[in-house]
């Protein structure tokens, strides 16, 4: 395993760590677990840089750094659901996107894309989501903080189905040609 895949995987171990600090908060530990969770999340960007600045690119890597993100993102946003914070439903729906694509892409003959404009803001919406929901801010920011939520559930549908667009396009023409054939 090269560096960049080593930090990917150090950005996992950060998961059961964000867990236990927010199973019944105090104010000092959600300071912590925002830390810990700014930590794993600043390592995304990192390990993706320095894998292409040292031509360190692998399928390894490819496999691992969207799978360990979604963890990084779905642990906290479980602990939320047990704490009340969020809604269950609002959770499944992005647990539902990130594992239907997960799993369109490992369909075989089917090309790992890196992520587009869409998946970049759906990423960033909702770093800057759990940040702020796991933070132990004033009550004045609950609604900013459940509107950030709302927002990242939706920018996260909106990646998917922009995601599965391009795929459900050239399958319709596919389909019609093997129809115009027969």
């Amino acid at each position: 395993m090269n560096i960049p895949t080593w930090i990917t995987v150090s950005r996992l171990a950060v998961v059961p760590f964000l867990l236990y600090v927010l199973h019944q908060p105090t104010s000092q530990q959600r300071w912590i677990a925002l830390i810990l969770f700014t930590i794993g999340a600043s390592t995304d960007w990192l390990d993706g840089y320095l894998a292409r600045q040292w031509n360190q690119v692998t399928d390894l890597g490819k496999f691992l750094d969207p799978l360990v993100d979604k963890l990084l993102v779905l642990a906290p946003l479980l602990a939320l659901v047990e704490l009340e914070q969020v809604p269950a439903w609002g959770v499944f729906l992005i647990l539902a996107r990130e594992l239907g694509i997960a799993g369109w892409r490992v369909n075989p003959g089917k090309t790992i894309t890196g992520a587009n404009l869409w998946g970049k803001l759906k990423t960033v919406s909702q770093i800057l989501a759990v940040s702020l929901l796991i933070a132990p801010l004033p009550e004045l920011w609950q609604q900013p903080a459940l509107i950030a939520f709302w927002v990242s559930v939706s920018l996260t549908l909106i990646s998917g189905a922009i995601y599965l667009w391009p795929e459900k396009k050239s399958n319709s023409v596919a389909f019609k040609a093997n129809s115009a054939v027969e």
